[in-house]
């Protein structure tokens, strides 16, 4: 069974954890997209890990993970966070794979990256890590492959320093080397898990362009870049925040406004501990937005719905949600493409009361306050789509499960 594990906001919605949680029933977890501009932050007991490209999975000691055709590998970064897992007792080798058509990042790459950035007059705010750079070059086919390491005719196309990058690297990286689709199609019988980087709403196709990543992170992608015909997916899951955030430039059309919402932005920055895993830069913090939820769930054919973060909002009297928008005047209830639209969009919110407890130790949904249960209906009714799994804490115990994700409808 294949399941594919998706972001269904602006990224940092804590797929990480979930997929470190569903994990014990898989025995192959693969990253589909991304670079090491991503960021993952897994809690077992008293230990944090900070991932950003080896997929979640690879804290199980009995799991196979594997970096997928549609990521951008830099040797650098992947081999200082298989050391980093290392010098913690976390045994990687013979169990991290890379599919031999997933492409590297050189290091002249970031240099171009920064200076691209430098020269627009509205920046994307990327992270400067060459992540964009390399997808444009695979796009004109200008790029390298695992699959080319050893390859002296695709060489000929690079720069005498990318020459000496790849030769000091490739006896490292062709012994992860695999043919995915392959490797896929010899445990079909297993249950793997397809795990996506940044949302849905900064994929390249379908997310606010051009405030978005180079690559695909929407459930798409986890079959054309998986290794895998978009037949064999079994399920997608979208996970989510009980509110929203966005890291870099772009519209964000329910962001708390800095002069009369700062204090309840910087609550929830701390609470929800909103700084990114990879930059540590501050992410901007909102009120959920159920119009660019219900997007993504359409867009991505989700099946279930993970929330995360409810937790958050323990202590609140009261909190919103945006229900539509009014651009320019004019009522909208569905997410459009237009960055101009979005920028103009200004929330419509409904209330909601808060449940004044704690939620840290509860673990069956109908545990929980009604407050709560009633928000969680009301996205459910909304979006059209089931919650599945609820999160109430960073800890892999901090997770109420409703149905699994591994039960075929």
């Amino acid at each position: 069974m294949n399941v594919a594990v998706i972001g269904a906001q602006w990224g940092d919605e804590g797929k990480g954890k979930i997929v470190d949680y569903l994990a014990t029933d898989a025995q192959i977890i693969v990253r589909f997209s991304g670079g090491a501009n991503a960021g993952h932050t897994i809690v077992r007991g008293d230990e944090q890990f900070a991932l950003h490209l080896v997929p979640s999975g690879v804290l199980y000691p009995d799991k196979r993970v594997i970096l997928g055709t549609g990521m951008v590998i830099d040797p650098e970064a992947l081999f200082a966070e298989l050391g980093m897992l290392a010098e913690r007792g976390i045994d990687w080798e013979g169990r991290v794979f890379i599919s031999d058509r997933a492409h590297i990042v050189l290091p002249r790459y970031r240099e171009l990256d920064k200076s691209m950035e430098a020269g627009r007059r509205r920046p994307i705010g990327t992270t400067g890590r060459g992540i964009g750079v390399a997808y444009a070059m695979k796009s004109s086919r200008d790029g390298m492959r695992l699959a080319d390491l050893y390859d002296d005719e695709r060489m000929e196309n690079l720069e005498p320093g990318d020459v000496e990058f790849i030769k000091a690297w490739r006896d490292r990286l062709s012994p992860l080397s695999v043919d995915l689709t392959s490797f896929l199609a010899a445990h079909r019988n297993t249950y793997s898990l397809f795990e996506g980087a940044q949302g849905a709403l900064l994929d390249l196709d379908s997310g606010t362009y051009p405030f978005v990543s180079s690559g695909m992170s929407g459930a798409g992608g986890a079959a054309s870049q998986g290794g895998i015909g978009p037949r064999r997916l079994d399920k997608v899951l979208g996970v989510f925040k009980a509110y929203s955030t966005r890291v870099g430039n772009g519209p964000f059309p329910t962001e708390f406004d800095p002069d009369s919402q700062s204090g309840l932005c910087q609550f929830i920055r701390d609470t929800g501990r909103e700084y990114g895993v990879t930059t540590g830069r501050p992410r901007r913090c909102g009120y959920l937005d159920l119009v660019a939820l219900r997007y993504a769930c359409l867009a991505n054919s989700i099946d279930s719905l993970v929330l995360t973060h409810l937790d958050v909002y323990d202590t609140l009297e009261t909190f919103e949600a945006c229900v539509a928008y009014k651009i320019r005047g004019k009522l909208v209830e569905h997410f459009p493409a237009s960055v101009r639209d979005l920028s103009d969009a200004e929330p419509v919110l409904r209330t909601f009361r808060g449940w004044k407890r704690s939620l840290k130790e509860v673990r069956e949904y109908d545990e929980l306050p009604r407050e709560a249960r009633d928000y969680v209906n009301f996205i459910e009714e909304y979006t059209e789509t089931a919650i599945d799994i609820v999160s109430v804490g960073y800890d892999r115990r901090d997770t109420i499960v409703r149905k699994s994700p591994w039960t075929r409808y």
